[in-house]
């Protein structure tokens, strides 16, 4: 009798192991697909603001087309793109070409003390510093995913019921460099 007793409380214990580390790996990845949301709102908030920005500009730098239209483009791959990699990479070439249009403006004096430039120009700045929190966020929520599904025993009840590894947000080469760099904010 002592003997069932042994092995019922040795099941019981499995047992709660088990569903203390399911629900662990549910709660964790429940806030890494929570982190991804919130960096896909940013960054739609973002691509949101570009038309307008580019119409602002256009309004005085009319005969750089070249720049809207890689504007544009670089929008268009940013929002059909599926994935961490592929949204990270398609936000690195959007980055780039936002950059050839802010050059642009600088050339404008006018444009730059335009209200509407300014403001559109401040909420970029603003969205940025969002999606850099919402990605240090996602990372973090990444990090102690993918530990607890690396990590025995638990990584013997993630194989069982199929949790995956998630990947990183990661900056490019040259946004690394960039990001290391201060910002240089001028109007």
């Amino acid at each position: 009798m002592e003997a069932v007793w042994i092995i019922l409380g040795i099941v019981v214990l499995v047992a709660l192991f088990l569903f203390g580390a399911y629900n662990s790996l549910v709660t964790l990845k429940v806030r890494v697909d929570e982190a991804w949301s919130d960096i896909t709102v940013q960054l739609k908030r973002r691509l949101d603001l570009i038309p307008n920005l580019v119409e602002t500009v256009k309004g005085y730098a009319k005969h750089e087309s070249g720049v809207f239209e890689a504007v544009t483009a670089a929008r268009a791959n940013a929002l059909n793109a599926k994935g961490v990699k592929e949204t990270a990479a398609s936000e690195n070439q959007f980055e780039g070409a936002l950059k050839s249009l802010f050059a642009v403006a600088e050339a404008y004096p006018d444009l730059k003390a335009n209200a509407s430039f300014t403001q559109l120009q401040q909420e970029l700045i603003d969205t940025e510093d969002k999606i850099q929190a919402s990605r240090r966020f996602y990372n973090g929520g990444v990090r102690d995913l993918n530990t607890k599904i690396q990590m025995f025993p638990s990584n013997i009840v993630a194989g069982m019921f199929g949790f995956k590894v998630r990947e990183f947000y990661e900056l490019d080469a040259a946004e690394q460099k960039q990001a290391e760099k201060p910002v240089d904010v001028k109007f």
